[in-house]
């Protein structure tokens, strides 16, 4: 009985562990016009509305529909994230702003990440400093390695 016993509650910690991880994006739109778009592979997740995941959040994009962005952001300022708990030093997430071609700045946009880190970015021009220009500006990326990380993104600040 007693390895039953063990058996349970080990499957129970492993559940609630997997459980466990969650992440919500928010939006915050201060243009007066356009729609929020959150979106992960050829999922929309979200039009502006928060957007909670029980889980890591992989590869997904975050842009302001202005009415002349693509389904993938093109032609926009687009924001990138993954979004998960650190398993090993390093590897938790880590968000970006992109203006590489055929993104382009379209309005200011920024992000921060709350519950856990208070890190971010801002871009206020097409010039700025703080998002992708080619693939090599890596130093550009925020990491956070706070489990349950969340991300606010806002646009015209």
């Amino acid at each position: 009985m007693p390895f039953l016993t063990t058996s349970l509650v080990l499957f129970a910690f492993a559940v609630s562990a997997v459980r466990g991880e969650s992440h919500t994006v928010t939006f915050v739109n201060k243009c007066g016009k356009g729609m929020p778009r959150l979106i992960q592979g050829s999922s929309t997740l979200s039009t502006g509305a928060a957007h909670t995941v029980n889980g890591p959040l992989i590869g997904a994009i975050a842009y302001l529909q202005t009415g002349s962005c693509g389904f993938n952001g093109e032609s926009c300022t687009m924001v990138e994230t993954t979004l998960k708990n650190p398993t090993t030093p390093g590897s938790g997430s880590s968000t970006d702003i992109t203006l590489i071609a055929p993104h382009k700045f379209s309005v200011t946009t920024g992000f921060k990440y709350t519950n856990g880190c208070s890190t971010g970015a801002d871009c206020t021009s097409a010039s700025c400093k703080t998002a992708f220009h080619v693939s090599t500006d890596t130093q550009v990326q925020v990491a956070c390695q706070a489990n349950n990380v969340n991300l606010e993104i806002t646009f015209c600040d």
